[in-house]
């Protein structure tokens, strides 16, 4: 052979070993390659490396699947998801707060927990979480999401305070009545310092729920397949429980009288006053949530009489699959993971002790790692007790939540710092949640 057929042999040889290293490059699956898992979330700060811990802990516990955790903190998540499925290129699991589920389920663009698992494990996870954490995954009787973890609220009481003045922890609205006049009495000159009762417009969904009262009609299910009866059952499903809800706003009245709401708001939003998650010896009683560094104040269920027992307003955090997700059962594999279901109960104990949240499942809950928490914590058994109520409601399912919420406490704002009517003001904001309502309901 000649050197020149040796040379051009030789180019040729090389040129298929390349062309099969490409090739093997290309190739999506190898035998040994792990499906990546894109993950979304919200978390950021303190909670930060406890979810990169929780990831790092899957990705070790298997070798099918490795998630990559993309944190997306701010207001921007849900601008950024809907750009990424107008692209064809969403992620294979997204963590959420909001009241997104109805409305993102409604556009088809998430999928239903019933294409992931199989029967026994719906059957099994239906018995296995809290009915709240049931509530906040569900959309017309399918669940969307699963939840990993619930948020609680509860009427806190500075005992200091209230024996600085000879009062107790408030039992009744009479009680909280006097606890209000008696701190801050309603004749005292604007600029107090102190407030008996500090309301604030966000917890109206926690009132209207402890007095009794529902934000839409449980019954009224399936909207969008029932057209034939849409309109009434657009009527029944918003109907305002304006009693109840109105008695709700009637409870801060403290805030109301002799344009007391100006000064209650200025309290509020002075520097002085406290914040989201802890509270100054200014103010006596106030409905907060579960804060995430417990203070020394002391959680209190407020028991209403006659209202439901261990009632109020709950939300929490959840994952959804979009329904253009590549790596579907990844992603189910690793919701099941993190929130304890199916055996991995022990790990997600674990994580909400870090963590300081309250489980979505009595299961967790009973694990060692979570019951020494409650040791460490004692102010967080309240939450954790409220959790398993089924009588703590979420934002109502419907394809408008996020309206319906923001409208609600709208409302509420204008009852309490302006002096608006109760009764006009909700009937009002609930026409305008209607009327988008009956516009979804078209477009779909």
């Amino acid at each position: 052979m000649t050197t020149r057929k040796l040379l051009t042999s030789a180019i040729l040889l090389a040129t298929l070993f390349v062309l099969m290293a490409i090739d093997a490059a290309d190739t999506p699956q190898t035998s040994n390659a792990r499906e990546e898992i894109v993950f979304w979330h919200f978390w950021g700060g303190r909670d930060r490396p406890i979810v990169e811990k929780i990831v790092e802990q899957f990705n070790a516990s298997q070798r099918q699947y490795t998630v990559r955790a993309i944190a997306m903190p701010g207001s921007n998540l849900d601008l950024k998801f809907f750009l990424s499925v107008a692209g064809g290129d969403p992620p294979d699991l997204l963590n959420h707060d909001d009241p997104i589920v109805a409305d993102w389920a409604h556009r088809g663009v998430l999928t239903p927990l019933d294409e992931l698992a199989t029967a026994d494990e719906l059957k099994r996870l239906d018995a296995w979480l809290f009915p709240a954490a049931r509530q906040l995954g569900t959309y017309d009787e399918r669940l969307y999401a699963l939840c990993n973890g619930l948020d609680i609220r509860a009427l806190y009481c500075n005992t200091t305070l209230l024996a600085e003045h000879g009062l107790g922890l408030p039992e009744t609205t009479g009680d909280l009545d006097v606890i209000a006049e008696t701190i801050a009495p309603s004749g005292d000159a604007a600029g107090r310092r102190r407030m008996g009762y500090l309301p604030d417009p966000r917890r109206l969904w926690a009132w209207g729920v402890v007095f009794g009262g529902r934000f839409a009609n449980p019954q009224a299910r399936g909207l969008a397949e029932r057209r034939s009866t849409r309109r009434r059952l657009l009527q029944r499903s918003l109907g305002w429980p304006t009693t109840v809800v109105v008695m709700g706003l009637a409870s801060s009245r403290h805030s109301v009288r002799e344009n007391k709401h100006l000064r209650g708001r200025r309290f509020r939003c002075s520097p002085t006053a406290g914040t989201r998650w802890s509270w100054t010896g200014n103010g006596a009683c106030a409905t907060l949530p579960k804060p995430s560094r417990l203070t020394s104040l002391q959680p209190f269920l407020f028991q209403l009489r006659p209202a439901e027992k261990n009632a109020g307003w709950v939300n929490g955090n959840f994952f959804v699959v979009p329904s253009r997700a590549r790596h579907k059962q990844g992603a189910w594999q690793f919701m099941k993971f993190w929130t304890g279901f199916d055996g991995h109960e022990a790990e997600a104990a674990a994580a909400c002790a870090a963590g300081g949240w309250i489980p979505a499942s009595q299961q967790v809950v009973d694990q060692q790692a979570y019951q020494q928490a409650l040791e460490r914590w004692p102010l967080l058994k309240t939450f954790v007790r409220l959790a398993s109520s089924p009588d703590q409601i979420p934002v109502p399912s419907l394809p408008v939540a996020s309206l319906y919420y923001h409208e609600v406490v709208q409302a509420a704002q204008e009852v309490l710092y302006r002096g608006a009517d109760p009764a006009t003001t909700l009937q009002q904001a609930a026409a305008r949640v209607r009327q988008r309502l009956q516009e979804v309901l078209d477009e779909h």
